[in-house]
């Protein structure tokens, strides 16, 4: 089936169809952290999804160009970095790097970019639009000496979020909403420097100040990808006033629709309330490993519950993830045992495109792991009566690679540690003796410690315990 998108801009589904059809390459941006500190899992959900999309388009032959901004100068990150008296790039470079840490964790696909907001080369990009802004008579210096975007020169201002410009309110992203400007949406593209933002700050045409949020990731994103994008995603709190801001100003600029499809992920919640660092009811990626999950439980958790629908984060869903992919991995143990039975060389079976085809109708994953799981029963009755041949196992496994190429949950195989394998050892020395007893007590610490022990007519097969 064709692929197809909720475009936000549109409120419809609607068939994917990128700009060009060369190489079947496909840009996409994607708006990421902002380093005043370290992301929750909240943030990670959208992450998450944005990690399913691209895979998923490269599982179906598109080359994927996607950029994932990094805002690294803003009011919270300039406070952040005078409460602890430390220099603005200091402090922001922990949080970038506990980034990269967690979404390495989290099996997500790095950006083939990661710009930062404050590398000179994007702030004169910032410059030289805002610039053009001016020329345009879409954007004014106010009072204040800041520049701000003049929101009623652009007539398309508000159909992103689908709302009247009479029901604006003050934002409080945009510093300094108090002033006098000509229109309370109108947003801030140059912040004038103040004594708060110490020793931050870039001379400009209109003084010394800093950039406005948004003017960055339009900065950005034209820098790196052109005046025209696929695809744009982010959560669904940056559809105002962050993506619809980035619209305004940059077909200002190039007089070019900036984004064909935009694709919003929905927040994570807790305990029906959205997850936020403001809210105070959030949990970053370490507390839930401390709390013994893994980085694929957690993707999974994340992952499962379709991205336009709220996911209630609770315990008892990290349990079920858990769970779900115990089965998964106990399904590939008794498939590779029995595709192990004979030398099956290359396989060419045809198998059902029913994953990949719900994945295509708006990445439902909820259907997409609905088939998976349906399949893992039905071949596991199959296998019960021993109806699978190794021909048909492997076939399976193939199925598998396709389908873990999208999701990205497959326990990764790697030496025992030390102390389990010394453990292993002892216990196959044990068995050599007769010694049934120590062998029983050897497989039990090896159960406390988190592994399985099988006994199968090739000796004994240590696995961890499955789902973690």
């Amino acid at each position: 089936m064709a692929l197809r998108f909720f475009n936000t801009y549109s409120r419809q589904l609607e068939n994917f169809e990128p700009r060009g059809a060369v190489g079947r390459k496909i840009d996409i941006y994607t708006c990421g952290p902002t380093v005043y500190s370290r992301a929750h899992i909240g943030n990670f959900r959208a992450y998450i999804f944005e990690d399913l999309l691209q895979r998923h388009l490269e599982l179906r032959g598109y080359k994927v160009h996607r950029v994932m901004n990094i805002t690294d100068v803003d009011d919270k990150t300039i406070r952040g970095a005078r409460e602890a008296k430390i220099p603005l790039r200091r402090f922001t470079e922990q949080f970038k790097q506990a980034f990269f840490k967690d979404i390495e964790t989290l099996r997500i696909k790095r950006a083939d970019e990661f710009p930062a907001a404050t590398d000179q080369h994007y702030i004169d990009r910032m410059i030289e639009m805002i610039a053009t802004l001016i020329s345009r008579g879409l954007a004014y210096q106010a009072e204040d000496k800041s520049v701000y975007f003049r929101i009623n020169k652009f007539p398309d201002y508000g159909k992103l979020a689908h709302f009247d410009l009479t029901q604006l309110q003050s934002t409080g992203r945009v510093k300094h909403d108090e002033y006098d400007k000509e229109h309370i949406g109108d947003f801030a593209l140059w912040k004038a420097w103040d004594e708060e933002d110490g020793d931050v700050g870039w001379e400009s045409p209109w003084g010394r100040g800093r950039p406005g949020w948004h003017i960055e990731c339009s900065a950005m994103a034209t820098a790196l990808l052109g005046d025209q994008i696929d695809i744009h995603c982010g959560g669904v709190d940056n559809i105002f006033p962050h993506h619809e801001a980035e619209i305004a100003q940059t077909e200002g600029v190039t007089g070019k629709k900036f984004v064909r499809y935009w694709l919003h992920c929905a927040h994570l919640l807790v305990d029906g309330q959205k997850m936020s660092k403001s809210l105070g009811n959030f949990y970053m990626l370490p507390d839930v490993l401390e709390k013994g999950y893994t980085g694929r439980q957690i993707r999974y958790a994340l992952m499962r519950v379709h991205y336009r629908a709220p996911l209630n984060f609770t315990w008892e869903g990290m349990e079920e993830a858990r769970q779900a992919l115990a089965r998964i991995d106990e399904w590939l143990v008794r498939l590779r045992e029995t595709a192990a039975k004979a030398d099956t060389g290359n396989i060419d079976m045809q198998t059902s495109s029913q994953f990949e085809d719900a994945l295509d109708n708006d990445l439902n994953i909820s259907a997409a792991l609905g088939f998976l799981f349906e399949s893992i029963r039905v071949t596991n009755r199959a296998l019960d009566r021993n109806e699978v041949d190794a021909i048909a196992a492997k076939a399976w496994l193939n199925w598998w690679e396709r389908v873990n190429s999208v999701l990205a949950i497959e326990e990764e195989a790697g030496p025992l540690p030390p102390e389990v394998a010394e453990l292993t050892e002892a216990r196959a020395q044990a068995r050599l003796a007769k010694d049934f007893q120590k062998s029983d007590e050897l497989r039990n610490e090896l159960s406390t410690r988190g592994w399985e022990v099988r006994d199968t007519q090739d000796g004994q097969k240590v696995t961890r315990r499955a789902g973690g």
